[in-house]
């Protein structure tokens, strides 16, 4: 932080570490163990959308060139409610380091073609036999780590994300103020 942004009351965001993606595939091991949550194979990637037909073209660009690519994923464009675009990509649920290897590809993808910017979180859900559900959220902007687990249209279970938090504590940067433990209703495999 510079002086003139102290002077300001500005200050610069924490920088994005995707990397932080590679270690899931870790805390997917651990949660399986401590509290029998598996991976789904489906993870996904969440930005706003700017509004014009060059964003539309661009985004349609960035999708086609993911699928066309053969040593990258294969993504579908999804839209939740609110209006935010998801980018879902489809794994074997063994496999989650090549899952988090995807979603780490897609966020590259759209930074190198300027939505850095609107880039959100990248989520990584898992299950467990009963059906319960709870999501890996990355928040791209802060480069931390919150667990999301829906029970209803509008309703989370809050002590599943505690306990989540908790056993993953040292392994993953795990965001700390709840205050940005935001709810991802309509997010795609919660």
């Amino acid at each position: 932080m510079g002086f003139w942004d102290v002077v300001t009351g500005r200050s610069r965001p924490k920088a994005a570490n995707l990397d932080s993606l590679f270690l899931v595939p870790s805390a997917a091991v651990t949660l399986q163990t401590s509290l029998g949550l598996t991976p789904t194979g489906e993870g996904s990637v969440c930005y706003r959308a700017a509004a014009g037909a060059a964003f539309q073209q661009t985004q349609d660009e960035v999708v086609t060139l993911l699928n066309e690519d053969p040593t990258a994923p294969d993504v579908a464009v999804s839209r939740d409610e609110f209006g935010f675009t998801w980018l879902v990509a489809h794994r074997d649920p063994a496999d989650t380091g090549g899952l988090c290897t995807d979603l780490h590809a897609v966020n590259t993808a759209l930074e190198a073609q300027g939505f850095g910017a609107g880039l959100l979180c990248s989520v990584v859900p898992f299950a467990d036999p009963s059906g319960r559900r709870v999501g890996l959220v990355y928040l791209y902007k802060q480069g931390t780590f919150y667990p999301f687990a829906p029970t209803s249209r509008q309703a989370r279970d809050n002590l599943l994300e505690i306990q989540v938090r908790d056993q993953l504590a040292d392994e993953l940067p795990m965001e700390r103020d709840l205050g940005r433990w935001l709810a991802l209703w309509g997010a795609p495999g919660l």
